[in-house]
């Protein structure tokens, strides 16, 4: 039986207790199905004394069921990678600026749509800064009121 006092959970047996850690996820985990479908507690509340739903409750027994303790560890949320600026499409975006430097961002993300690279101008403008690949302007260029 798992007891939660101040101090925490309490792993409670006819001869002893263990103290589980709090970030402890899957022994937190697994007691919460073992008291819901092993003590009797059932899944309703053995989810609520947990701080879970029902809901979550059966997703973490499936979770259990499927893959074992390993299983009920927390993944990452989230996006796992950056699918917009892949190795490819940057590759491409410094090719283009290499092709021709006065290309603008809008003209890049517009070649690379077309070849089928979903990708922004505001994602290409990122790519240029982040390797330096902004145009020189000469100081020509520039306005005599903003020198």
């Amino acid at each position: 039986m798992i007891q939660i006092d101040r101090s925490g959970f309490l792993l409670t047996g006819p001869k002893g207790s263990i103290p589980l850690r709090d970030d402890d996820e899957i022994t937190l985990k697994l007691a919460m199905l073992f008291e819901g479908q092993c003590e009797g507690l059932g899944p309703s509340r053995a989810a609520e004394k947990f701080g879970l739903t029902r809901q979550r409750y059966y997703q973490i027994l499936q979770q259990f069921k499927q893959h074992g303790a390993q299983a009920l560890l927390s993944a990452k949320r989230g996006p796992k990678g950056n699918y917009r600026r892949s190795v490819e499409v940057v590759r491409q975006v410094i090719r283009h600026r290499f092709l021709d430097p006065q290309i603008t961002p809008e003209v890049i993300a517009q070649k690379l749509v077309q070849c089928g690279y979903p990708i922004s101008m505001r994602s290409v403008e990122r790519i240029i800064s982040e390797y330096g690949l902004q145009k020189k302007i000469s100081i020509d260029a520039i306005p005599q009121a903003q020198r």
